[in-house]
């Protein structure tokens, strides 16, 4: 069974069994207030992994920056429609706001710097918490997987991306400053769960940007320490490859298929799907 530099397996989770039907979506929050901390980079790459392993996967980019649309090779700011559009102009089909990628089984609803008044006209809407949940429920049916890749902060944008997911998925680089403020980020979920989405869960903490040095290692350890049980299997190296990947508009499972980052986002894919988190 292949394994890492480190000696984890690549291959723990066995590959899935193809699906018969698509649907109902699970969504999945990918949420961390720090920035830098590769939550769009693993959006993009569980997507495609999720995409390579037959599933249905839709992208809702929740970032002004835009960054998961770029990351896909979409220029967001020629974009007409995104999902801020969606939210706030009622006679607008979501589905004509989606964009079909290049990438079989892979779509995404684009996002630009247009998202960042949404926090200001939010405040004053009925029901605030619940839009973004209200703009993607009819394609809750068409996919296996919505990916939400929330902006690096705990405003209202947050806590409607936590409203609208089934979980959470936290991505926590292996720096010492990359832990600090999740502790933060999980009162805010644990608000959520006691106010608004009694049913969210913390799918997993996703450890980033490891690299092979004793600091990563006590970081690693840290986490496991604070997260129990909930730290996914896979670790996500850093590598260069990935902004390369980026440049190039394509998810690294897809931009360079043997790489060990793509692997190891292969491997978050298949735990995914092993924990029955996605179908």
């Amino acid at each position: 069974m292949p394994t890492d530099l480190l000696g984890r397996e690549y291959e723990t989770f066995a590959a899935p069994e193809p699906l018969k039907q698509h649907g109902p979506a699970r969504v999945i929050a990918l949420c961390n207030q720090k920035g830098g901390v590769g939550k769009t980079t693993s959006s993009i790459n569980i997507a495609g992994a999720l995409s390579l392993y037959g599933r249905r996967v839709l992208i809702v980019d929740f970032d002004p920056q835009g960054a998961a649309t770029v990351g896909l090779g979409i220029n967001a700011n020629s974009v007409d429609n995104t999902i801020y559009t969606a939210m706030f102009d009622s006679s607008l089909d979501v589905h004509d706001v989606v964009h079909h990628t290049r990438f079989p089984g892979l779509d995404i609803i684009p996002a630009n710097i247009d998202l960042s008044a949404a926090e200001i006209q939010l405040v004053s809407e009925v029901g605030r918490e619940q839009a973004l949940a209200s703009t993607i429920r009819p394609l809750r049916r068409e996919y296996d997987a919505i990916i939400i890749d929330c902006q690096p902060s705990l405003g209202l944008l947050t806590v409607n991306a936590l409203t609208a997911a089934d979980g959470v998925v936290i991505p926590v680089a292996a720096e010492f400053f990359a832990l600090r403020g999740v502790a933060l980020l999980m009162q805010s979920i644990e608000k959520v769960q006691s106010r608004i989405n009694p049913d969210l869960k913390v799918y997993g903490v996703l450890v980033t940007m490891y690299t092979r040095t004793l600091h990563s290692e006590e970081v690693l350890q840290r986490i496991y320490e604070a997260f129990e049980g909930k730290v996914l299997h896979s670790i996500i190296s850093r590598s260069i490859k990935l902004p390369d990947a980026t440049v190039a508009g394509e998810p690294i499972t897809m931009f360079s298929p043997e790489h060990k980052t793509s692997k190891e986002y292969r491997e978050v894919a298949r735990e995914l799907i092993a924990r029955g988190i996605v179908a």
